[in-house]
């Protein structure tokens, strides 16, 4: 019987492991979703065709994205800054709560972690369709 204790804390030293490994790939799983969101919901900004709509068609893409994998789009956030015209810089940011399992040792019972994201785009310049003329500065 000696050393059997040992046996059984050396499996819930693994079980415990394993919660940690599954817990940094939620997260991290949950980061590239957050980015695909943003890079989609920014690059459906900049196609849009009138200014009024494009925070719009951003959130539905951005939606979308996280969606088609398999997220609940519903519990992020989009904020996006910036303007529909030529030569503007448009930055979608996402923000997706995960959720983390309580593990002993490491803290209580599970809670919620954020994840943030965000991207970043260049309004083309020549873009048929928009307002004004390119002011982009070159060099």
């Amino acid at each position: 019987m000696a050393g059997l204790e040992m046996v059984f804390f050396g499996v819930l030293v693994f079980v415990v492991g394993v919660l940690v490994i599954g817990n940094a790939w939620a997260v991290v799983d949950a980061r590239i979703a957050a980015g695909d969101a943003a890079r989609e919901a920014a690059r459906a900004f900049v196609q849009s065709t009138d200014a009024a709509g494009a925070a719009a068609a951003a959130d539905a893409a951005g939606r979308d994205a996280l969606a088609s994998e398999g997220r609940d789009a519903r519990r992020a956030t989009f904020d996006v800054t910036g303007t529909l015209a030529r030569c503007a810089r448009i930055t979608v940011s996402v923000a997706y709560p995960v959720s983390l399992v309580g593990l002993p040792w490491v803290g209580g019972p599970g809670r919620l972690l954020t994840v943030h994201a965000s991207q970043s785009e260049l309004v083309d310049p020549y873009r048929s369709g928009l307002p004004g003329v390119a002011s982009c500065a070159t060099g």
